[in-house]
C-alpha cells in the first residue's frame, strides 16, 4: 500500500473510534460489561465498500485524531519516525498542511513514544470513557495503543500522552483546546 494512503486509511478506523466515543460507548469496540464486540471487525465492509483499515501503527509513530462535540469533522495529524506529518482539517478549518518537527522535537516524541508508562496511559488500562458532551475529545493512536482524553473540567490527561498531545499541538496546526 502506497505511504500517502496510510493517512486517508487510518483516518477512517479512527473516525470510527471517535464516533463511538462521542456517543459514549468504549472506545475499544467492547462493552466492557459484556465484553461482546460492538462493531465489526477492522477491514470487513460496513455498507459493501470500506476499504480494508491498519489496526496498528509501529513504533515511533503517532496518529492525533480530534473531534469537537458529536457533530464535528475528524482532524487527523499524522506523524511519523523522522517527524514528518500531514495534517488534515487540524484547526477545523479543512485546510491540509504538511511539515516536519524540529530535531530536538523527533528527539523529544520518540522518548516519549518510548516510555513504558505510556502502555498504563491506554484507554483499555484505563477503562476510559468520555463523559463531556461537545468537549474536544483526543485520540492519540500510538504502537502502545489507543489514549484518549476531554477537554473539559474536571479531567485529568495522563502525563505522558499529555505531553505528547502537548508537543504535537505546538508544533502543528493541531490544537490542545476547543
Amino acid at each position: 500500500m502506497p505511504n500517502r494512503a496510510r493517512p486517508r486509511l487510518l483516518a477512517t478506523l479512527l473516525g470510527v473510534v471517535l464516533v463511538g466515543a462521542s456517543a459514549g460507548c468504549s472506545l475499544l469496540g467492547r462493552d466492557a460489561a459484556a465484553d461482546t464486540p460492538a462493531a465489526p471487525p477492522p477491514g470487513s465492509a460496513v455498507g459493501g465498500s470500506a476499504p480494508e483499515v491498519p489496526t496498528t501503527i509501529t513504533q515511533g509513530q503517532v496518529s492525533l485524531l480530534q473531534r469537537l462535540g458529536a457533530d464535528a469533522s475528524l482532524r487527523t495529524l499524522s506523524v511519523e519516525r523522522d517527524g514528518s506529518w500531514q495534517c488534515l482539517d487540524c484547526a477545523g478549518d479543512g485546510v491540509t498542511s504538511r511539515g516536519r518537527l524540529a530535531p530536538e522535537q523527533t528527539e523529544r516524541l520518540q522518548v516519549l513514544l518510548a516510555d513504558p508508562r505510556l502502555a498504563e496511559e491506554t484507554d483499555q488500562v484505563r477503562r476510559y470513557r468520555t463523559t463531556c458532551i461537545d468537549a474536544l475529545t483526543s485520540s492519540l493512536l500510538t504502537s502502545s495503543g489507543l489514549i484518549s482524553s476531554q477537554d473539559c473540567p474536571g479531567e485529568e490527561r495522563p502525563p505522558v500522552a499529555g505531553e505528547i498531545l502537548l508537543l504535537l499541538t505546538q508544533a502543528t496546526p493541531a490544537e490542545v483546546e476547543g
